[in-house]
């Protein structure tokens, strides 16, 4: 098959290409660094010539709710427009886990507006939500340190490892359109504190950086419980949060 990756040179696009690859697949690598602009759509067509499937797994670092919906908002309908006017037979979205239960949080508000395009969209789709990666505390990690110190939310979550999460996209974009997929994660729940410690203690880290517990800070008690944590059926991956631990080493 040949099937576009938006995103492609991203933590999951990358994967997601190199999975499919592995399997055989002809990919078409869609980003803006590779001269495909999803905002205006330049080179989108041509992108798209020939393709059977569409993964998209675009992200947004914009902190901003009406930036994120703006931007999620336009790419997704440029793709789809342009994935219609292809005849692609299938648009794989990769989404989050937990994003309908929490209100306030400007990503989560770009990735509810991305899902409702796609499920009222002219091409027949699978919505694919994950669970935050196991990469995830050592990025809260970083965008919150300041003078030695992070603050890091006491979220519960259920990590994935990024591999597990692209062999899923793959296998979903070669199959048949199936609505929304059951939710992705990893084999168990983990408090993000605790994550962040063992994060750092693996990457030879530890007294570095002082880990603050707090509420206050990017992440709020919306976000507390169970809210992000897989639902019933869900798909459990096998790479635990310990197997990526170890495999992160000392520098």
């Amino acid at each position: 098959m040949r099937i576009a990756v938006a995103g492609a040179t991203g933590n999951i696009g990358a994967r997601t290409v190199a999975a499919l690859e592995k399997d055989g697949h002809e990919t078409v690598r869609v980003s803006r660094s590779l001269g495909v602009d999803l905002m205006t759509g330049e080179g989108l067509d041509a992108a798209l010539t020939g393709v059977d499937a569409v993964v998209d797994s675009t992200n947004c670092k914009a902190t901003d709710p009406k930036e994120t919906v703006a931007y999620f908002g336009t790419t997704t309908r440029n793709l789809l427009a342009a994935g219609a006017r292809a005849g692609v037979r299938h648009h794989v979205l990769l989404s989050i886990v937990g994003i309908h239960r929490v209100d306030g949080n400007a990503h989560y508000a770009g990735k509810r507006e991305q899902e409702r395009l796609v499920g009222e969209g002219p091409v027949p789709w699978s919505i694919v939500p994950a669970t935050q990666f196991h990469d995830f505390a050592a990025m809260v990690t970083g965008w919150t340190e300041r003078n030695g110190r992070a603050t890091i939310a006491p979220l519960l979550v259920q990590p994935v490892a990024p591999e597990d999460v692209a062999a899923v996209l793959a296998e979903v974009a070669v199959g048949d359109p199936q609505g929304r997929y059951a939710d992705v994660a990893g084999p168990g729940p983990q408090d993000l504190v605790d994550m962040a410690r063992r994060t750092l203690l693996a990457q030879g880290r530890e007294g570095e950086v002082e880990l603050l517990p707090t509420w206050e800070g990017i992440f709020g008690t919306s976000m507390a419980g169970p809210v992000l944590l897989p639902g019933a059926g869900a798909r459990i991956m096998p790479t635990s949060f310990e197997e990526w631990l170890a495999s992160q080493g000392r520098p």
